[in-house]
């Protein structure tokens, strides 16, 4: 309702809002701060003695870069889409490729350490990483495009939106609900499948996030009280970089509790392999949001897409 910057700043001012109190600045550090802490674990594990160099810990490294990549490609994203319409459209489309490239990267550790032990080597377990590949391209696609008709059509705009990224987080865990279904109920006999805590605490922190992004709660039971502070999108960043904690650490859990019986299976995915994986995966995620961005300035200034919603729309006319 309120607290809105200038739907047409510069690059400056939208970086100095960030030192101001505006609907946004939370946002902004809520993902500028775990940014730092995701690349100092990154720097810390892969500068360890001969981490590197171990091809067991490459997929742990590969699940890193994405998650230092996604808060600060949607820090980013929040700081600079006050520039203009097409500056705000475009800012997201980058924002929802680094978060289909994380959900790939989550895929790299779990076929690597995760995989319950009667789906090793099995097709599925061959297929996960590249169909983890192919998911990103979906999930790009379907929410870059869900912003086309989200001042038309709000409620398709945010189904579309909730989708894309709800399918890859489901498919890339598979590996974790089938093991919990396994030790549903038996306590510490589960041998090689149990699930540490860490994971628990993931899945928790990923419920919620997909929770507080669907229902807009609290603002939606008091419009305008949580304008700067304790809104949903506030309290989503929170969770979401809480889920990705933990589920470093659970990664962390499965490689050291499973490595001596993993030590006898066939990796199942070499350096090179995991290289062009990752790096089709961008190419196809950057021409995805290339063709998204060629069509915003196809389109003529007149499109409804690069007018802004109603309270934008308010904000311009005030500051007239």
């Amino acid at each position: 309702m309120s607290g809105y910057r200038r739907p047409t700043s510069s690059a400056l001012d939208c970086v100095l809002s960030s030192f101001q109190m505006t609907n946004e600045t939370v946002n902004i550090w809520t993902h500028f701060l775990p940014t730092w802490y995701f690349l100092w674990r990154l720097l810390a594990l892969a500068g360890g003695q001969g981490f590197r160099s171990e091809p067991y810990h490459w997929p742990l490294l590969v699940f890193l870069l994405p998650a230092c990549l996604y808060p600060f490609a949607s820090c980013c994203a929040h700081t600079f889409s006050s520039m203009s319409p097409r500056a705000r459209h475009i800012c997201y489309f980058l924002d929802y490729g680094a978060l289909s490239l994380y959900s790939l990267g989550c895929a790299f550790p779990y076929a690597a350490y995760s995989m319950p032990a009667s789906w090793l080597h099995s097709r599925l377990h061959q297929l996960f990483v590249p169909a983890a590949a192919l998911n990103s391209f979906l999930c790009t696609g379907l929410s870059c495009y869900s912003r086309f008709p989200e001042l038309e059509s709000p409620a398709l705009s945010k189904i579309l939106r909730t989708a894309a990224f709800t399918y890859p987080f489901l498919f890339d865990n598979l590996p974790l609900f089938y093991r919990l279904g396994l030790c549903w109920g038996r306590g510490h006999s589960c041998g090689q499948e149990a699930l540490s805590t860490s994971h628990g605490y993931h899945l928790f922190c990923a419920l919620l996030t997909g929770f507080l992004f669907a229902s807009h709660l609290p603002e939606r039971l008091a419009p305008g009280r949580f304008d700067y502070i304790g809104h949903s999108h506030q309290l989503f960043h929170i969770c979401a970089v809480l889920g990705t904690h933990f589920q470093l650490e659970a990664v962390l859990a499965d490689m050291g509790s499973r490595r001596a019986w993993l030590a006898m299976q066939e990796p199942p995915l070499g350096l090179a392999g995991t290289v062009a994986t990752l790096g089709l995966a961008v190419a196809g995620n950057l021409l995805i949001i290339a063709a998204f961005t060629a069509s915003l300035f196809r389109a003529p200034s007149t499109c409804p897409l690069l007018q802004g919603g109603p309270l934008e729309r308010n904000t311009k006319a005030k500051l007239q």
